[in-house]
């Protein structure tokens, strides 16, 4: 499915009636619908950032809705797009934290390649309707999949913006993790609090803290 450790350590999830069920669902919608992100990209934040190496989760909840936007990492886009309101908020604190300039490209994949997992609780999305494919089985497994990294025993900086990230703090159970919460960055709430938050030094605070090697955040 995967093709690396996730594989193992998602094993029994893959032969669930849930996740059988929503596998069948999933393929219809795609048949039926134009939907995002492709679907060889669904779940292309576990294939970047293997268990083992997974040491920072930002989470998001569910795909960009417009063409050529989702690329199944949460608030990354590919190179060439433009960056949509939630992740220019991003890109606007990441410069004001790091003092890097805003970067051209809107592809956040060197962030995955060490260790930073960008997931979204739901996977996939129809076009122009987002959240269409929350209730079909993907909460489940994304609920699985945070509950599997509360079992490491490294810590791992947990970074929830938006009540419904937030809602899964339940799920994060063991004392040695760190959780960084904030308002949503999307426009609606940017400026209540996400702006000169500070999350890409905090995490890196964190790691340096927990004697892991820091993110190296920057983006060209």
């Amino acid at each position: 499915m995967i093709q690396n450790d996730w594989d193992d350590i998602l094993a029994s999830e893959w032969t669930k009636d849930y996740f059988k069920s929503l596998t069948e669902t999933i393929k219809k919608e795609y048949q039926t619908h134009t939907c995002y992100p492709p679907i060889h990209h669904v779940f292309d934040s576990f294939r970047l950032t293997p268990y083992h190496q997974c040491k920072v989760v930002i989470l998001g909840q569910d795909p960009y809705h417009q063409p050529n936007q989702a690329m199944g990492l949460c608030f990354s886009v590919p190179t060439g797009v433009a960056f949509p309101p939630s992740l220019a908020n991003i890109l606007q604190e990441y410069s004001s934290d790091l003092n890097y300039p805003i970067p051209q490209s809107g592809d956040l994949s060197s962030w995955g390649r060490q260790g930073v997992l960008l997931l979204n609780s739901i996977l996939s999305v129809r076009q122009n309707q987002p959240l269409s494919h929350q209730r079909y089985g993907w909460e489940t497994f994304t609920d699985e999949v945070i509950a599997k990294l509360n079992e490491k025993t490294t810590p791992v900086v947990f970074v929830l913006w938006g009540q419904h990230a937030k809602s899964k703090k339940s799920l994060i159970t063991n004392p040695w993790h760190f959780i960084i919460e904030n308002v949503h960055p999307s426009p609606l709430s940017a400026y209540r609090g996400f702006l000169g938050s500070k999350p890409f030094s905090t995490v890196n605070k964190l790691l340096k803290q927990s004697h892991q090697t820091e993110i190296d955040f920057h983006l060209t």
